[in-house]
């Protein structure tokens, strides 16, 4: 066995994760399983416990459940991984930061399968910092050759060119942003990662999430359905129909299991954006159907690869899927939220990326160059009806959008002359 020591990549929550530790004694870094929680930790922390490491396991039980302050003893910031299994020591870190006020000294990972409950909420002094997979920048396979943050600041894009072809990003639709298949050479085994994921939450996590049984096989189902609607505005009434059609499952015990997956950090919903430049009664406020990566969708389904060499119209849905998870981490590094509108005329923006400082940007996702000019047609109406609102509602009007984006999957880069930005997801970052 090799002992040499794997290099770390760069996370776009490092930075928030940082700033947390300036302003709260601890960090609670929370998350789906798999996408790097204890690893980010390890790498901010100056020593750790972990409650995992069967040789000295029992050690740290024994001393967690008599006396947990002791385990606080070593140099800060100072990790505790699995901390569900002790939870006496969120009490401890709770006091302890009470009695020093002392910042940046501990930070907490653990398995998003077990849900504890603790006699104190933590609040300012235990925050709570949520992780994604990684992204296409972070894995290295978008260039990052167009900031974000750059656009919003007033630097323009001339000509970018995206090296990720239709097939690369495909196999990252499929294969997902999880680490652990990040460096792996063989594709095969890089893609049973997130089907193995997907049935583990069926049959293992769900169960351990809310300490109740649950039928593993109406989880996969419930998935399945859900995968099927990924990035759509469907009603929870279909999907429970689809789920049901060969069980019965009520209504009641469809949401039990749809909050657990909430609570595994597998389903990721949009929230709609709701500024009323028509009216109150044309937006459609339901959330938008998604899950925290692509990758699970696809094992949901069975796919692979090769499948969408014939479905571009299932793929259409999931880039969105993938888009709109990177649209997400880029945010976090960016004070920022993601939501979408879409009234029931028909218009829509995919995406709506806020900023804490007001700024905004309307936001389209396109797999193909064809379907640019449309989605530049919707941006420019919905400025449009923002300027007559604002000429009708002088005293509170809407900020105009600051950026108009289309992000494709196609290979180049570069500004319309409707003041849209064209911008390939190959060459994003925040």
């Amino acid at each position: 066995m090799s002992g040499k020591k794997s290099i770390y990549r760069e996370r776009v929550t490092d930075s928030a994760l940082k700033l947390k530790l300036e302003a709260f004694g601890a960090s609670l870094i929370v998350g789906p399983k798999g996408c790097g929680k204890t690893t980010t930790g390890k790498h901010f922390a100056k020593s750790y416990i972990e409650f995992q490491d069967e040789d000295n396991r029992e050690k740290y039980l024994s001393v967690a459940e008599n006396m947990p302050s002791k385990l606080l003893i070593g140099d800060k910031p100072r990790l505790f991984d699995e901390w569900q299994d002790a939870p006496k020591i969120w009490g401890a870190i709770r006091k302890d930061i009470d009695d020093t006020s002392l910042k940046g000294q501990y930070i907490l990972t653990g398995s998003s399968s077990q849900k504890v409950e603790t006699a104190h909420t933590g609040t300012l002094r235990i925050s709570t910092l949520k992780m994604y997979p990684m992204s296409l920048y972070e894995s290295g396979e978008s260039t990052g050759s167009v900031s974000l943050m750059d656009l919003f600041d007033g630097k323009s894009v001339e000509w970018e060119e995206s090296q990720l072809s239709i097939d690369d990003l495909i196999y990252a639709i499929c294969r997902g942003g999880w680490p652990q298949s990040i460096n792996v050479e063989n594709k095969e085994a890089a893609l049973s990662i997130a089907a193995d994921l997907f049935y583990q939450t069926c049959h293992v996590d769900i169960s351990n999430i809310s300490h109740v049984k649950r039928n593993p096989l109406w989880a996969e189902r419930l998935l399945r359905s859900y995968s099927r609607n990924i990035c759509t505005l469907a009603e929870t009434k279909t999907i429970i129909a689809d789920t049901s059609s060969s069980s019965e499952m009520s209504k009641p015990t469809f949401y039990e299991y749809f909050h657990d997956l909430e609570e595994l950090y597998i389903i990721d919903e949009l929230p709609a954006w709701c500024p009323a430049i028509r009216s109150k009664e044309a937006i459609r406020a339901g959330n938008k159907r998604n899950l925290i990566d692509p990758s699970i969708a696809v094992a949901a389904l069975g796919l692979s690869p090769q499948y969408f060499n014939t479905d571009f119209k299932t793929l259409g849905f999931l880039f969105e899927s993938l888009c709109i998870r990177d649209l997400k981490i880029y945010s976090s590094g960016m004070n920022g939220e993601v939501s979408y509108y879409h009234d029931r005329y028909g218009l829509e923006a995919d995406a709506v990326l806020h900023l804490k400082d007001g700024r905004y940007a309307l936001i389209e996702f396109k797999l193909g160059s064809k379907e640019i000019d449309m989605g530049a047609e919707h941006l420019c109406e919905i400025e449009r009806l923002i300027i007559e609102y604002n000429k009708k509602e002088k005293q509170v009007p809407l900020r105009l959008p600051d950026l108009k984006l289309i992000i494709t999957a196609t290979e180049y880069g570069y500004k319309r002359e409707d003041g849209v930005y064209v911008i390939p997801i190959g060459c994003l970052k925040n």
